[in-house]
């Protein structure tokens, strides 16, 4: 008898498990969609642009050879030399995810990143609060090899017919040490819209 109650109660706890009880909050006119079907809302710098750009960034650089060995790379936010808001900083860090996963470089703190991670030494050393076994020591930072840049601009055009905006973004990757350009590249997008 308890086996049988005890087997009846687990079958509801696994049924009403299964369940789903969320409640959907919201307008029920919105649907997720996927992220990486083209996106052809307007003719502006949208999410299949920035898909695209890094992408194509990240392939060329990763198969030119110049990051051997996996130097370390500091990444700088791309420019921004359009007529529009373009979040560049999402350029950058599509382009240095993309990179980190393919396994071909590691990455220096940014410059936004620099002042959190001298705070953080500067806490654990002068502080007090922690213990010095446990303490990250302070000039053990790894120096970049390389450091990465570039620019988005664009081209608008306009007629009473159409609208043509020409995006060109250049990337290019520099050694810190001498100066010199060691990877350059860029990708076009044209976008036209019929009025």
């Amino acid at each position: 008898m308890f086996v049988r109650i005890s087997s009846i109660a687990l079958a509801v706890l696994l049924v009403s498990g299964c369940a789903n009880n969320s409640p959907v909050l919201g307008n029920k006119n919105i649907s997720y969609g996927d992220t990486k079907a083209v996106e052809t809302v307007t003719n502006e710098f949208g999410s299949t642009d920035l898909q695209m750009i890094a992408e194509s960034m990240t392939r060329s650089l990763a198969q030119s050879g110049i990051l051997q060995g996996r130097p370390v790379v500091q990444v700088y936010d791309v420019k921004n030399k359009t007529s529009e808001y373009i979040d560049t900083r999402e350029i950058t860090t599509s382009i240095k995810t993309q990179l980190m996963k393919t396994g071909a470089a590691r990455f220096a703190s940014d410059n936004t990143a620099m002042d959190s991670q001298v705070d953080q030494l500067k806490l654990q050393n002068q502080s007090g609060l922690y213990k010095k076994s446990t303490v990250a020591k302070t000039g053990n930072m790894i120096a970049a090899k390389y450091r990465l840049e570039g620019s988005i601009s664009s081209i608008v055009k306009r007629s009473s017919d159409y609208k043509d905006v020409f995006y060109k973004f250049s990337l290019q990757l520099i050694d810190v040490e001498s100066g010199l350009a060691e990877w350059m590249d860029e990708k076009e997008i044209r976008k036209t819209t019929e009025r």
